[in-house]
């Protein structure tokens, strides 16, 4: 529960992709879906579930889940207010609601402890995850991860009366493809087809809204004294020309998480 909101999970499934629609149950409760990714299953091993970052969506792991799912049963799902989840008026969009989401989620779909993976702030997201749901996460991997970092830059626009204007700035086809270019090492991965996939969840109803409500909420800045408090093994992975973060938050997840190994 997050105050009176009751999250249940309502999923279409699909070998490739679910985008589920909003309803609410025979008793009135809200239903929250959760898109999600289900590959090719493998027998056996611990479920790999992945978390994209800010303003992305599960399309963010399309090269690499088929290769994960080859060898093991793997997830990947968009959290609450990203990628192709309903946005819906009545939902507050903030760390508090994408935990709780995407507890409902792994408690509906896979119910057993994962491998949690979390790429910029899906890492946040997933510390988060992991210290309040410890029973559900086996072991964990930071993919150059927030959670020491302030929120991207664009954010301190994204407040009245700014925030319209801020993520239709966000928006706009150049501005996305300077961030791909940041995002890569190589530009050669910055296609057209990549381009799209980091787009197409643009057209969600309330996008704008939802980024702007998220933003408002503080995001993930009150994690930072807290990750010293992960307790799992932990897999910190981090790229030696990171633009978008940076490389100097890599030495400080290793130094906080006693089990942790740092691998660039």
């Amino acid at each position: 529960h997050n105050g009176s909101q009751t999250f249940h999970p309502t999923i279409m499934a699909s070998p490739i992709i679910g985008i589920p629609n909003h309803s609410r149950n025979e008793a009135g409760e809200l239903c929250l879906p959760g898109t999600y990714v289900d590959a090719v299953q493998a027998a056996g091993g611990t479920p790999i579930l992945l978390l994209h970052g800010f303003d992305s969506s599960v399309f963010e792991f399309r090269r690499l889940l088929p290769l994960l799912a080859a060898q093991q049963e793997t997830w990947a799902v968009d959290l609450l207010g990203f990628g192709f989840t309903d946005r819906s008026i009545a939902v507050s969009f903030n760390p508090t609601a994408i935990k709780t989401h995407l507890h409902a989620f792994w408690k509906t779909l896979i119910d057993q402890p994962v491998i949690l993976v979390g790429a910029s702030m899906g890492g946040a997201a997933a510390i988060d995850f992991t210290l309040t749901y410890p029973e559900a996460v086996a072991k964990l991997v930071l993919v150059d991860s927030a959670g020491f970092a302030a929120g991207p830059a664009v954010s301190r626009f994204l407040v009245p009366p700014l925030g319209y204007l801020a993520t239709e700035f966000l928006r706009q086809p150049k501005v996305r493809r300077q961030v791909s270019l940041k995002a890569y090492a190589d530009a050669r991965f910055v296609t057209a087809d990549a381009q799209l996939c980091a787009a197409l969840h643009l057209q969600m109803p309330n996008w704008s809204r939802s980024i702007i409500a998220f933003t408002k909420s503080g995001g993930y800045n009150f994690l930072g004294d807290k990750i010293s408090q992960i307790d799992k093994p932990t897999l910190i992975l981090w790229g030696d020309s990171d633009q978008i973060l940076g490389t100097q938050d890599a030495e400080r997840f290793r130094k906080a998480i006693l089990a942790s190994r740092l691998v660039w």
